[in-house]
């Protein structure tokens, strides 16, 4: 795959409207995906920390964007994704790294693992991820 690829998926990464509400900033490599998302207290559940809803963000997007530096002409679908809990976190960032464990022409299979900055594991997931008919255009931020 090409470099080219890769900061065409960072961009559109960047430019998605989600992304707007949890700044995060994404690295893309053949079959892997990092991903660092800063600790905002808008994130946190009634009890101070953070959501699971933001571990499954962070989880699913190191995956999806491991699965999609793979296909170059279209968009992926995440199609199932499975989430481990580990252990809470209430500040600073969350580290997720994501990578395809196997690559066959009907799906994609990705990890992922969500770590603190001092290198505890938050949280681990899998998913399977499939090819869709939406082409990677500009259209979608794919530029």
């Amino acid at each position: 795959m090409s470099e080219a690829h890769f900061r065409k998926l960072e961009r559109m990464y960047e430019d998605a409207q989600i992304n707007r509400i949890c700044d995060g900033t994404l690295a893309v490599r053949d079959g892997e995906a990092d991903l660092k998302l800063p600790i905002s207290e808008s994130y946190h559940h009634p009890l101070g920390a953070v959501h699971g809803s933001i571990y499954f963000k962070a989880l699913d997007d190191a995956a999806f964007f491991a699965a999609n530096s793979l296909i170059e002409d279209v968009f992926v679908l995440t199609t199932n994704f499975n989430l481990h809990f580990e252990r809470p976190v209430s500040e600073g960032t969350i580290h997720a790294e994501g990578e395809v464990v196997n690559d066959n022409p009907n799906q994609l299979i990705a990890e992922s693992v969500a770590y603190d900055d001092n290198g505890h594991e938050l949280a681990r997931g899998s998913g399977t991820f499939t090819r869709s008919k939406t082409e990677l255009t500009s259209d979608i931020g794919y530029e």
